[in-house]
């Protein structure tokens, strides 16, 4: 960090707003190792395996029955001596050349059988016994006699023919779906290594917003906090803590500061405007701070918060996300907030539209910062600029490219706010400043004929994301060449 007369100043992106690319590129390297832990398999799903799976037994254990029918050896007729059932009692003897026990899917087969005759192709006899010698062995079923053609080792699963012991079956990094927990089991597993998800908490600002209801003038309804928890599940992270704050610096940086400031007590009554809810990173393990009650004398707020202010918090999460207050406006302090508490900026703008206010720092503790523009679209644009990258990670993948085609998909009567996307767009040839120097992510459905844009993609309304599958990502001066798409959470 710079530093001025022995302060600490906050570094910024050179030169200002970053590109689209640059500012997904920086979230991608600033993306924080997970922790590794231990886990039992009910709580392991949707993680990623931090060492390789393993055998710690063989698969199947023993050798085993494939069929339902009669372990025989050598060659028939066989003379029936006893049955085995899955889970019951082995037959303890070895089974001899002429011999033969019923048996079940998956019990396991006596030494010396030399393969399964199915029930469907076996033969039973008259209670006659043959003329060859055969042995008699305690337990037998005295008569009983089957006959039937087999083919030598058939039926018979041998140990470890699935799995041998200390095979390595998925290697590390590989996503715990339902399926991998199974075969963890099968392979005798009651834990798994996995790197922990990265909790993220998320601080919605703005005394305009409220969590509920229908908004009165001048009010809004969050639109941003409901679609957070599905986006950052769906990036493999888990949802922490939801802090609903007043504008105001105290209130964000109260949220931000890893202890309460000085002279700050947690469980005193604050103003609406000027109360500084529970620290997202203060306080012992496990407490509790009380919600905020109104100050005497102070008007009950119009829009009461969701989550009134003091809401307690372990300090657990690697990333915070702000909704709003990431702009330059009167009652945006993201900036002024992390100049005080020393962060490091690592994007502060990007040329993108929509989202350009968006901004991602670190904060000393190391702790991530990411900064959404309070438009419903913008902030989720900027969350699959930034958001979704820093939590992926190793993992993020690429979109795939595709031609825009240039009509509109139809959506509704109105057509209300829809622009065919045309190549005319572009930038003048040499032209790369202004508007025409921006990224434009346009929402999109893929068709035969290549991604149409859905329109009803303003800022302010999700309407057209809601109706799209993706992003196409069209680059400063696009002339009609194939784009990418960012895919949108499910």
């Amino acid at each position: 960090m710079e530093t001025d007369g022995g302060v600490r100043r906050v570094n910024r992106a050179s030169g200002g707003d970053v590109t689209w690319a640059e500012a997904r590129a920086i979230a991608l390297r600033a993306s924080p190792s997970a922790p590794v832990e231990e886990v039992p398999l009910s709580t392991a799903r949707g993680c990623r395996l931090a060492r390789p799976l393993t055998a710690l037994v063989p698969v199947p254990g023993t050798d085993v029955s494939a069929m339902d029918g009669y372990a025989v050896a050598g060659e028939g007729p066989w003379r029936v001596l006893g049955r085995v059932l899955a889970g019951g009692r082995a037959h303890g003897e070895v089974l001899k050349p002429g011999c033969a026990v019923e048996i079940a899917t998956g019990a396991p087969v006596p030494e010396g059988t030399s393969s399964v005759l199915p029930y469907e192709a076996a033969h039973p006899l008259a209670p006659t016994p043959p003329t060859h010698d055969s042995p008699t062995l305690s337990g037998e079923r005295e008569g009983v006699w089957v006959a039937g053609v087999v083919q030598e080792g058939r039926h018979v699963r041998r140990r470890g023919e699935d799995v041998g012991l200390g095979e390595v079956v998925l290697g590390a990094g590989t996503r715990v779906t339902p399926a991998v927990l199974g075969l963890a089991a099968a392979l005798g597993h009651d834990v798994l290594a996995v790197h922990r998800r990265l909790e993220v908490a998320v601080l919605v600002t703005g005394d305009e917003v409220i969590g509920e209801g229908l908004p009165e003038p001048g009010r809004v309804r969050d639109a941003i906090g409901p679609f957070l928890p599905g986006l950052i599940a769906w990036a493999g992270a888990r949802v922490g803590p939801r802090l609903t704050i007043p504008d105001g610096a105290a209130p964000l940086r109260a949220a931000l500061t890893p202890h309460p400031p000085a002279g700050v007590d947690r469980a005193t009554s604050v103003p609406p405007g000027d109360g500084a809810p529970a620290s997202l990173g203060g306080g012992a393990p496990g407490s509790r701070a009380e919600r905020t009650q109104p100050h005497p004398g102070a008007r009950r707020p119009t829009a009461p918060k969701a989550d009134a202010g003091r809401v307690g918090w372990d300090g657990g999460a690697e990333v915070v996300v702000v909704c709003g207050a990431s702009s330059k406006g009167p009652a945006d302090h993201l900036r002024a907030v992390l100049d005080e508490l020393d962060a490091e900026v690592l994007v502060d703008g990007v040329a993108v539209r929509p989202g350009h206010p968006q901004l991602l720092a670190r904060l000393p503790c190391g702790r991530l910062v990411v900064g959404l523009p309070g438009n419903p679209f913008a902030a989720l644009a900027a969350a699959l600029t930034l958001l979704v990258p820093l939590l992926k990670g190793e993992r993020y993948e690429y979109g795939e490219r595709t031609t825009l085609a240039v009509t509109p998909a139809p959506t509704s009567p109105s057509h209300r706010s829809q622009q065919p996307v045309h190549a005319a767009h572009q930038a003048p040839r040499g032209h790369r400043h202004g508007r025409h120097s921006n990224t434009r992510l346009v929402p999109v459905r893929r068709s035969g004929k290549g991604a149409v844009p859905v329109g009803h993609d303003r800022p302010g309304s999700l309407w057209g994301a809601a109706m799209a599958d993706a992003l196409a990502v069209l680059p400063p001066g696009w002339d009609g060449e194939p784009v990418e798409l960012l895919e949108l959470p499910d």
